[in-house]
């Protein structure tokens, strides 16, 4: 049986209202972690603020103040109660977009890092948006910022196999949820860069938008402990090692080649570039690796400067500002998605 083609139909991405410019941020930690803080953590604070590479942020709360000593019950509600929001926001929009109604949704695919909720997020958007009970509904865990990519590809192959309708697939991250703070360089790091938003994408099986041509992923295990979360004190810490960017570079270029070569395809025949910023030192790393120019990776820098890393949606946020630019027919975009694991993810886009 020939499998369906499947396109990137619609998407669209969201964001909370609350901002953080950097020197709000700086009087945040100034204020709050002076006296808690080694002096040299909050000069490596104060650098990592100045930075340019990012000017704002995203957070889902109405005060920072509430990060300071949240209680863990107050938190999963917080993380609960805007996860739904941002992603039945992005969700809507994206629908909208595609001029695609609640009750042609066949398929359901929603990723986090950040919150663990029993049952998950699809259950809440399924009520929350109206859509069939009949919907297939998956929640995934455990890919961190590379989230994105798996999420698709679980959708597409649903439509692929026969699912009759569209698959909407939702990456939503409250990074806010795992806010800590001490000495530990990995929190000072995640502190500096993450941020929260959602993003939404309609796969659907008619000619429209993008299409799927292919993807992949490639996993080195042994990298385990440069990039995941773990629990202290039974909360969430952000675990980032100063390692990671010398060894980002060739897990991402064994899944980007693993996808070209089937199709006979350079690095010189994509037009668009949309890569997760995790952070200048990540974007760097991967751009040396690949020999892209930093025009290639504009659309992921610009992402960086005005949302910061919002984990797995920022892939999305980036391919976003890229079709919002423009594109021709026929335009081919490499889509590339990092995190824990280590995994990387890759999925190639051609402009119909």
């Amino acid at each position: 049986m020939v499998k369906k083609a499947v396109h990137l139909a619609a998407m669209a991405t969201a964001t909370p209202p609350y901002t953080v410019e950097r020197d709000e941020a700086q009087a945040f930690f100034d204020t709050h972690y002076t006296h808690r803080l080694r002096s040299r953590s909050l000069q490596t604070m104060k650098k990592l603020l100045a930075h340019p590479g990012i000017r704002r942020r995203h957070l889902a709360l109405n005060d920072t103040r509430c990060l300071v000593d949240e209680d863990p019950d107050r938190r999963i509600d917080r993380f609960t109660r805007w996860a739904v929001e941002l992603s039945a926001q992005a969700v809507g929009s994206a629908l909208c977009r595609g001029r695609i109604r609640a009750d042609q949704v066949a398929v359901l695919v929603v990723n986090t890092c950040t919150g663990y909720l029993c049952p998950g997020l699809s259950s809440y958007l399924i009520e929350k948006m109206g859509f069939s009970r009949n919907t297939r509904a998956y929640d995934l865990v455990g890919s961190g910022c590379g989230g994105a990519l798996p999420n698709l590809q679980i959708g597409a192959d649903m439509l692929r196999s026969g699912e009759d309708g569209v698959a909407v697939c939702v990456s939503v991250e409250i990074c806010s949820a795992t806010f800590q703070m001490d000495d530990d360089p990995s929190l000072l790091v995640s502190n500096a860069i993450f941020a929260d938003g959602a993003a939404a994408v309609v796969l659907s099986t008619r000619p429209a938008g993008w299409k799927l041509i292919d993807s992949g992923s490639y996993h080195a295990p042994e990298h385990r402990e440069l990039i995941r979360y773990v629990y202290r004190n039974g909360q969430l810490h952000n675990q980032l090692s100063r390692s990671l960017p010398a060894v980002i570079g060739k897990p991402v270029s064994k899944a980007v080649h693993s996808v070209l070569e089937p199709q006979g395809l350079l690095i010189e025949d994509i037009d668009h570039w949309a890569v997760h910023g995790g952070g200048q030192g990540i974007i760097s790393a991967v751009r040396n690796e690949l020999k892209l120019s930093e025009a290639n990776l504009a659309a992921t820098t610009r992402t960086l400067v005005d949302y910061g890393n919002v984990s797995s949606p920022s892939v999305l946020f980036t391919l976003r500002k890229i079709m919002d630019n423009g594109v021709e027919p026929g335009d081919r975009c490499m889509v590339i998605a990092f995190g824990a694991g280590l995994s990387a993810h890759v999925l190639l886009l051609q402009a119909v």
